[in-house]
């Protein structure tokens, strides 16, 4: 239902825009994630579909590196924005990276293969704070809204890794690796295709603050940061610690708990053999699914006065996610007994994953841009990424420890672990959110 020709579904038009400008930039991403460790450690001399031939303890080494350095690229792509370019055109040139990135992943070469994560690298580190920071600019201070706009617009991103699991991982595996990848880089273009064509519903957002004629907004990037300005950097610094955590552990889904699902669970289902790259569409599937639903009763606690704090929400959602963890760990036991696991397991983990990542995830993206000083808000929004970033590097080394200590170790200590530091941030919320000097007091 449109509320004003400026507006769908009660929210702007811009934010359709960028929804699917990042579910293509998503579809791209996580179709190439889908194969990649596969791609890794398939065998050379496979007639069908020749890989590299790594060892898994090499191929998840190198996902740790790979994930960890998109996301810490954005950084530079933060702060590229904030002083040289504004959010809008960093978008449009990381799209562009990300085309030539995925395109050139198409050849089977070495040489094209690292030279196509390289600009993957760099496409994700201009686009993925800049594109996050733009949503947030399309809502007023205290628009209460402007947490549900970021659902929406995370939807959108689960949109495209759930399209691109089932396709992009089908292609690569069954057809062949480099005809998936070569896939990932047709997705991306018409996702910057998209975004050229929506210019005209971003007029308002994005641009360079360099150039602004805003007396407010030229005084803010003029002056030293103030006091409530610095407490509230402080606490974001703070929360991030939530977020490596987070994503240390739910980023095991591209690494160990994909290869688990390749070698140690029963994928036969009534006479099918269910594809391991499948697996990755679970997430996705159901935050496509629950997205609104789990806003809507964050939303709901909110209106009744109930605890609905932004880094409560986060909390909660960590704490969730680790206890999905030990749904594998009975996996990993069920293997251990019988030689082989049920796929039941792996849903029942990656629906609890889900749920604590939509408790965390949009919820940190929205707390930024209410947070963040505004002539650091791209860099903030960078630093944030670069955390999810470190986050992945200790997922990947987590995965290579299992061939030492075993995937039911593993899987019980990152559930027990996370849970615990939950309950720990949890006991100093109260201080931490004085920090934040009201932020979210006056939404409505």
């Amino acid at each position: 239902m449109t509320t004003t020709n400026q507006e769908i579904f009660g929210h702007p038009k811009g934010l359709f825009v960028l929804f699917f400008t990042e579910m293509w930039e998503r579809f791209s991403y996580y179709g190439m994630r889908a194969i990649l460790v596969l791609y890794l450690v398939a065998q050379t001399t496979d007639p069908e579909n020749a890989g590299l031939g790594w060892t898994n303890e090499s191929a998840l080494a190198l996902y740790g590196w790979y994930t960890m350095l998109v996301y810490v690229a954005s950084i530079p792509g933060g702060w590229i924005a904030d002083k040289f370019l504004g959010q809008k055109k960093s978008v449009l040139y990381g799209g562009i990276l990300l085309v030539a990135g995925h395109s050139i992943l198409a050849i089977e070469q070495m040489w094209a293969f690292y030279t196509g994560l390289s600009l993957i690298i760099a496409g994700v580190g201009l686009l993925k704070p800049n594109i996050s920071s733009m949503v947030g600019g399309l809502y007023k201070t205290g628009d209460i809204r402007r947490d549900k706009g970021f659902t929406v617009f995370y939807i959108g991103i689960n949109m495209g890794a759930f399209l691109a699991s089932i396709i992009v991982g089908y292609v690569g595996e069954v057809h062949g690796w480099h005809y998936g990848f070569g896939l990932a880089g047709i997705g991306m273009t018409l996702g910057l295709i998209q975004y050229l064509l929506g210019q005209k519903h971003l007029a308002n957002v994005g641009n360079f603050l360099g150039n602004s004629q805003n007396a407010e907004e030229k005084e803010a990037i003029n002056r030293p940061l103030n006091k409530v300005e610095k407490d509230r950097v402080v606490v974001l610094f703070l929360s991030f610690l939530l977020v490596i955590v987070f994503w240390g552990a739910f980023e095991q889904a591209g690494g160990l708990m994909n290869i688990y699902a390749k070698e140690n669970t029963n994928r036969m289902l009534m006479g099918y053999e269910v594809p391991a790259s499948w697996f990755q569409s679970l997430n996705a599937m159901f935050i496509i699914f629950l997205g609104t639903t789990v806003a809507g009763y964050w939303a709901k606690r909110k209106l009744k006065g109930l605890l609905s704090t932004a880094l409560f929400k986060m909390i909660i959602g960590l704490i969730i996610m680790g206890t999905g963890f030990f749904f594998m760990s009975a996996a990993a036991s069920q293997f251990e007994s019988t030689g082989s696991s049920a796929m039941y397991w792996l849903v029942l983990a990656y629906l609890f994953h889900t749920v604590g990542e939509l408790c965390i995830s949009p919820v940190a993206l929205s707390y930024i841009t209410k947070l963040a000083p505004l002539k650091y808000g791209s860099l903030m929004m960078g630093v944030y990424f670069a955390m999810t970033g470190f986050g992945n590097k200790v997922a990947g080394l987590l995965g290579e420890s299992a061939s030492s200590y075993g995937e039911l170790t593993i899987f019980t200590g990152i559930a027990v672990f996370c849970v615990a530091f939950g309950l720990v941030v949890l006991l100093f919320r109260k201080k931490l959110e004085t920090l934040t000097h009201g932020a979210e007091d006056q939404e409505h």
